[in-house]
């Protein structure tokens, strides 16, 4: 049984890019990638935290860039990269993040259009090149991490919530578009994955026990707790999804 699963959601020899992956979240999964046997670039605007993510990994499976998702030639850059490195590239992960705890009334402009560029246009743009690339070789698998509050308005980060909210409706009309060529995406909606920076500055005593009051477990989620749905997303096991 463990040989069947095993093949069934092997990632053996695939190449995966993802943005974000010094962070907290997409680091794990760069890491798990991996694990199931992915060569993975590991992208983040900060190379020192990408190259901290690519030394938990086995040497010669991970490729750090600094990429800012905010630029497209970044990206175009990696793509090159990451095709000298292992001559094709099959998936990724758009994770790269941006948030304020900034009160709505008091939230600039400036403020505004950062968090909706590293977010939102981040990701459109990841898909305009990776994903093109991808359509060009008529397959591939796209993640991209939208939230809970992409929905419902569970969290006080309004910025967020819209970017998250267009990256989830961005996501759905890639699917449609794309799906006849056999790219697929999806999105991952997480719930409360707080990192030491949010604890810091979003969670309030007060707030905790809002968030876990509705949260039906009680507790927050452990970024090793998305790697499972990410590797289905990106192996052939999700080839109808």
């Amino acid at each position: 049984m463990s040989d069947y699963t095993g093949k069934l959601f092997s990632l053996e020899g695939r190449v995966i890019a993802l943005t974000g992956a010094g962070g907290h979240l997409v680091g794990e999964m760069a890491r798990a990638l991996a694990r199931a046997g992915a060569h993975v670039a590991v992208l983040d605007v900060s190379l020192e935290a990408a190259e901290r993510t690519a030394k938990g990994i086995d040497a010669g499976r991970a490729l750090p860039l600094r990429v800012d998702v905010r630029e497209r030639r970044d990206y175009e850059s990696a793509l090159a990269a990451v095709l000298d490195r292992w001559g094709r590239l099959d998936g990724a992960v758009f994770g790269a993040g941006a948030n304020a705890p900034t009160p709505f009334e008091s939230i600039s402009v400036d403020e505004w259009n950062q968090i909706l560029a590293v977010q939102l246009t981040g990701t459109m743009l990841g898909c305009q090149v990776f994903g093109g690339h991808m359509v060009q070789q008529r397959r591939g698998s796209i993640v991209t991490i939208a939230s809970a509050s992409s929905g419902p308005p569970l969290s006080k980060a309004f910025t967020y919530s819209v970017a998250k909210a267009g990256v989830k409706n961005l996501t759905q009309n890639l699917a449609r578009e794309w799906a006849p060529v056999n790219v697929r995406v999806n999105a991952l909606r997480p719930g409360f994955f707080p990192t030491e920076w949010s604890m810091k500055n979003f969670i309030t005593p007060e707030r905790e026990a809002a968030i876990l009051g509705h949260t039906p477990m009680h507790r927050y989620g452990q970024p090793a707790e998305l790697v499972g749905a990410v590797i289905w997303l990106l192996s052939d096991a999700a080839s109808f999804v």
